[in-house]
């Protein structure tokens, strides 16, 4: 279908992505074609080149003996290459570390996906304007809170000594209850801490794919005399499936990163059985005592796991109808 003012093609870069049917033979002028586009595209590809695969040139230091005088290139090879990759298995804390990471992410993955998709369903579906902005406000706002000032407020709230929790139980004739020393409680304060840091964060996303929804469905249901239950479960969540799979293959990718500032404020001696994972671990015995070798040894696996974790879920989204690539 031919436009009927041939100009406005030139002037609308929108229009080129429409009539992209007839690209330019030649990849330079293709990519002159959309300039505006790479224009755009080019801060965030020089902050990825720099700060993300730049650095990978440092992931040898996982097979050399590292020594800062002599540098990376300076620095002999490890014998065997793979000689603090065997060191970190062998440890006797490998398998609790393992153990705890995985279980802390999962923890985290299963009980925090859900609460942001029902509180964006919930103020998508609200009417009061004055109310919808107040909740959606509030609930975003500890987004911005560093972990330092959320484990103030924790403490405020869980301390057994003075937390006001803990008051109200004694008040009601129960005892204090550690929570922040307990191994029982810890991972539970966690992942509570987690979802409501993230809560209001995370559904501004679903938001934004609820408003992507074409409006004509709802009509069509409210036609049908659907009520406002069954167009949500037949309308809005699918219509948000691929951004709900999308996030849980990009959540599944960082599933050993547990939360490194969030566990390394709040732990202590008492639950390091519950609580020590992969990246605090790795910050006591490897930066702490200077050996960056098994750092990045660990850097290295974490990010292998990653890579076949996304692999797999992107396999597994395929089937259920949602390729994301």
């Amino acid at each position: 279908m031919r436009l009927l003012n041939p100009d406005a093609r030139k002037a609308n870069p929108a229009a080129k992505l429409r009539t992209a049917g007839a690209r330019p033979r030649n990849k330079l002028k293709a990519i002159w074609a959309y300039k505006e586009f790479y224009i755009m595209l080019l801060p965030g590809v020089i902050y990825y080149l720099i700060y993300k695969y730049v650095p990978m040139y440092g992931v040898i230091i996982a097979f050399k003996d590292y020594d800062m005088m002599e540098g990376i290139l300076g620095s002999p090879w490890a014998d065997p290459w793979y000689k603090y990759i065997q060191q970190f298995y062998e440890s006797p804390y490998f398998s609790q570390l393992l153990t705890n990471t995985l279980l802390i992410s999962v923890y985290k993955l299963l009980f925090g996906m859900v609460p942001p998709i029902a509180l964006a369903i919930l103020l998508n579906e609200c009417r009061v304007r004055w109310f919808k902005s107040l909740v959606q406000t509030l609930s975003y706002m500890p987004h911005f809170l560093s972990w330092v000032i959320i484990y103030g407020i924790l403490l405020m709230f869980f301390s057994q000594d003075s937390g006001i929790v803990n008051r109200w139980l004694v008040d009601a004739g129960s005892k204090a209850v550690p929570f922040l020393t307990s191994t029982d409680w810890f991972r539970s304060v966690l992942v509570g801490s987690e979802i409501w840091q993230n809560l209001g964060w995370g559904a501004i996303i679903y938001l934004a794919a609820i408003a992507g929804i074409d409006p004509t469905l709802y009509e069509a249901g409210r036609v049908d005399g659907a009520s406002r239950l069954r167009m949500v479960w037949h309308i809005t969540l699918p219509g948000i499936r691929h951004v709900i799979v999308l996030l849980l293959i990009l959540r599944l990718g960082h599933m050993l990163d547990a939360g490194f500032e969030q566990i390394y404020i709040l732990y202590n001696v008492h639950v390091y059985p519950v609580a020590d994972i992969l990246d605090t671990w790795v910050f006591r015995t490897g930066l702490e005592q200077w050996n960056y070798s098994l750092a990045s040894a660990v850097g290295l696996f974490k990010s292998a796991i990653g890579l076949i974790l996304v692999y797999i879920s992107n396999s597994l989204s395929r089937r259920w109808g949602e390729n994301i690539w």
